[in-house]
């Protein structure tokens, strides 16, 4: 079974977020890649997008504004969203504090952000 450090793990930064690639194909595994997301303080306004497969995001810390669709969720440390396939979403952190959470999504999905050519998140390779 692979073991990721944090020492070894990628890190990646688009569009003013933070993410530290986990578990991921390139890393070893097969299903699910996993990673960590960080939305520094102030960054109010996160990039609107969609994904061809489900995401969960687990908050662990700080406090984040997350959009799913038209419905607007406060989203704190402990707390746990669903995002459906091919719905808008985004991310933001208008607080003073730091806000982290880990992605699951699973292996191939894609993202989309409009204007953009569908990509695999390089965090997810």
């Amino acid at each position: 079974m692979p073991h990721i450090s944090a020492a070894d793990a990628p890190t990646f930064t688009l569009h003013g977020t933070h993410f530290t690639g986990l578990a991921a194909p390139s890393r070893g595994a097969a299903e699910n890649a996993v990673w960590r997301v960080a939305v520094a303080a102030g960054h109010a306004k996160g990039v609107p997008h969609q994904l061809s497969r489900e995401e969960i995001l687990v908050a662990i810390t700080g406090e984040a504004l997350a959009k799913i669709g038209e419905v607007e969720h406060n989203f704190k440390a402990g707390d746990a969203i669903i995002i459906p396939a091919f719905t808008e979403f985004s991310l933001g952190n208008p607080g003073d504090q730091p806000f982290e959470a880990i992605a699951i999504f699973p292996v191939g999905g894609r993202a989309m952000i409009a204007g953009e050519t569908p990509f695999t998140p390089p965090w997810a390779v």
